[in-house]
């Protein structure tokens, strides 16, 4: 006898069933979906999918949000003294730095050129140019971090794209500018080479021995510099092929930061992903998974798994405008296809399932007190309660992941697959878009509230009152959501489809 407890969805009604028994023929449980024989579905407890909602459904909203996001980077560029160095995170709603590394700077000012791609107001366009010229230059040539794609993509690779769009002035010599930190950008972050023994990796700010999931995001400038046309030339002037290395990393970080439900540790489900992957430097194995933000190696930090998530399906787009003599310097079409597809779809099945309904994630799935928290996925998550904070930017950064998953999928015809993965992201953006995560106070200089930098270490502020850390905002987290909103704004506006490529001529 089968016995469960699910959602019936349809498109005319929801129900709960209670039970099943040998009546229902077929039952086939899978992570996500019990699939009977009349192709019906029943969810299990994890984000409730909208399946209706549109993205024009969601315009009031994000018009609603973009007036929000500028007034918080005026408020930021007027109150912030920025000789104090890069704005990190808020403590009761005015940002402050962190040192630890400068790897937020991109996205303040990134942030004030997507303002303008979305409301096309100059100011935030005239901002984002003079402080990406007068303070971005260290982050082209910065050899101790992972962090380039964050950084350079956001500045100098969005003024790139709005060019290439038409939606700034053609100027050839600021052209050649933006491509020029691209392409030395690309080459430094692939410098940071640790070999193993089926390939290798860019190794984090701890060290060669350290593979960072989050660098999935970032890997992509090694992809723009490639196909902007640049090489990194080492010793001898042996040449590398930056096309070839970043493919070897998500190798790497497919192979060893994702799990598939294989049997690699007594934690191994599928979809989760460590933050940190360990290997010895000395003869290239690997040797555990750790965490530096996260839990443990053996849960999953969620925004490491949003990173994952959005990294992946964005790769996967990029190499689909690539030829096959181009990746044939690494592989086959195929058998790349094949581990980033895996990898981008296990992690997004991972958030789903481990995710409250509403679509925002506790800041790690094997927090010590979430069971305290008693049944949590099966109601919208609580940024307020008394023992462990959610993660709204992860919620951001993998809602992104979700939506270019579906696209792909529905490009592809596996509209059912495309329909669930696009179906998740707007439910996720819906619930950011709204409080309790939009920020409406003008005082905070935030949009995003509730996002989480690091639990283990404390660093996060605990308002007056409160048990935990919530109310406050980050860099990165307010940068993500005013990207998913563009790529939403973009899609109801029918403007060309938003990409990190969309920048190459």
């Amino acid at each position: 006898m089968a016995v469960l407890q699910a959602t019936f969805i349809s498109k005319s009604e929801k129900y709960t069933l209670l039970g099943a028994s040998d009546s229902v023929e077929n039952l086939d449980l899978t992570p996500f979906y019990i699939l009977l024989k009349k192709k019906t579905y029943f969810q299990r407890k994890m984000i409730k999918i909208d399946f209706e909602l549109k993205p024009n459904d969601l315009k009031g909203l994000l018009e609603k949000f973009w007036q929000l996001s500028g007034e918080k980077i005026e408020a930021i560029e007027r109150d912030y003294p920025q000789d104090k160095g890069s704005p990190v995170f808020t403590v009761n709603g005015k940002y402050d730095t962190r040192g630890w590394t400068e790897w937020t700077q991109g996205f303040q000012f990134g942030s004030s050129i997507l303002q303008f791609d979305a409301t096309g107001e100059e100011r935030f366009l005239a901002s984002g140019k003079e402080r990406t010229l007068k303070l971005m230059a260290p982050h082209i040539s910065h050899t101790g971090v992972h962090d380039h794609g964050f950084n350079n993509v956001s500045t100098y690779g969005n003024l790139l794209r709005l060019m290439v769009e038409g939606k700034i002035p053609f100027n050839e010599w600021e052209k050649n500018f933006y491509e020029l930190a691209l392409k030395i950008s690309g080459a430094v972050q692939a410098s940071r080479w640790t070999p193993i023994k089926d390939g290798g990796y860019i190794y984090s700010f701890n060290g060669p021995h350290s593979l960072f999931v989050d660098t999935i995001r970032t890997v992509r400038i090694l992809m723009l510099s490639h196909s902007l046309g640049h090489v990194l030339q080492q010793e001898n002037d042996v040449r590398v092929n930056l096309l070839v290395r970043g493919l070897q990393h998500a190798k790497a970080t497919a192979d060893y930061s994702v799990f598939y439900g294989a049997g690699r540790d007594s934690y191994d489900l599928w979809g989760r992903t460590a933050h940190e992957s360990v290997f010895n430097t000395n003869d290239g194995n690997f040797r555990c998974p750790n965490a530096q933000q996260g839990y443990t190696g053996f849960s999953t930090w969620t925004r490491g798994l949003a990173w994952a998530m959005c990294g992946f399906a964005e790769e996967l787009e990029y190499i689909d405008g690539l030829s096959d003599e181009n990746l044939g310097a690494y592989g086959s079409r195929k058998d790349i296809e094949a581990f980033m597809l895996k990898a981008a779809q296990a992690t997004c099945d991972f958030y789903i399932e481990h995710t409250p309904v509403d679509g925002v994630p506790y800041w790690d799935t094997g927090a010590p007190n979430l069971h305290r928290l008693g049944d949590y996925l099966s109601r919208a998550a609580d940024p307020y309660n008394a023992f462990e904070p959610v993660d709204s930017s992860a919620a951001a950064i993998g809602a992104q992941g979700l939506l270019r998953l579906g696209k792909l999928f529905q490009q592809r015809g596996d509209q059912e697959k495309g329909t669930k993965y696009w179906q998740a992201g707007l439910t996720v953006l819906r619930t950011l878009l709204q409080e309790p995560y939009l920020s409406t106070n003008p005082n905070h200089q935030g949009i995003l509230l509730h996002s989480i930098y690091h639990q283990p270490n404390g660093w996060d502020n605990v308002p007056s009152g409160r048990k935990i850390a919530c109310e406050e905002s980050s860099m990165w987290g307010d940068y993500h959501a005013r990207e998913l909103a563009l790529y939403v704004t973009r899609v109801i506006s029918d403007e060309p489809y938003y990409t990190f490529f969309n920048c190459l001529s």
